[in-house]
């Protein structure tokens, strides 16, 4: 592999680090916003493959509070937990999104594109040196998955997920209502109790709470 490489799209990816993924010997860490950056999820299950039998001996991943806002994420990385990773949630929203394996590679997945999202694997020990740093310091920094799943982080159902967007939007509460088909009354009280599952004392306070813990509408 040259020093710098760059890739375009999930498939892509699979196929230029299979033998990165086979070939880890002492350490993989992984840092996500979300459980979408690194491919779907059978394209997951067969980046986690071989790891396994290529005999990792220590798995960190690190995510955003976002990747727990539903069920599903919470399970994901439940289990991954149960398999021997350590789990981590960082405090707020990761700016960057990387994977590092054994201090000699490094990936770094760039945004979203209707294409595929394109991807920079490095080499260069400097530049992966320098990416394992700010991996290690936003993991000093996190707390452990079962550690913040017994804390305040709050379980927002479907519903107060619309409010919460419906807040976000700016709307007057009449109009918010009557787009999301409820009465005003009921509008207002599904607004108290986002308020209060948010712990926030105003409707300000609540976006930046939400903001904070990465959840969405």
């Amino acid at each position: 592999m040259t020093d710098i490489v760059t890739i375009r799209g999930d498939l892509e990816l699979l196929t230029r680090t299979e033998q990165l993924f086979s070939s880890v010997r002492e350490e993989f860490v992984c840092a996500a916003r979300d459980l979408e950056t690194w491919s779907r999820p059978a394209a997951r299950q067969v980046a986690g493959g071989r790891l396994r039998r290529g005999g990792t001996h220590r798995t960190r991943k690190l995510y955003s509070p976002s990747a727990l806002a539903d069920e599903r994420g919470r399970e994901h990385l439940g289990a991954l937990a149960d398999r021997g990773a350590q789990v981590r949630i960082a405090a707020t929203a990761l700016p960057h999104e990387t994977i590092v394996v054994d201090r000699r590679c490094a990936i770094l997945a760039g945004l979203p594109a209707p294409g595929g999202r394109e991807y920079t694997l490095t080499t260069a020990p400097t530049l992966v040196g320098g990416v394992y740093a700010l991996f290690e310091a936003a993991w000093e920094s996190a707390t452990d998955l079962d550690v913040f799943l017994r804390g305040e982080q709050p379980h927002l159902d479907a519903g107060s997920r619309t409010v919460l967007r419906a807040l976000g939007s700016g709307a007057t509460d009449e109009t918010a209502a009557r787009e999301l088909g409820m009465s005003l009354r009921t509008y207002r009280r599904r607004v108290a109790e986002l308020l209060a599952a948010l712990d926030a004392d105003s409707r300000f306070q609540a976006g930046m709470r939400a903001g904070e813990l990465g959840l969405r509408g």
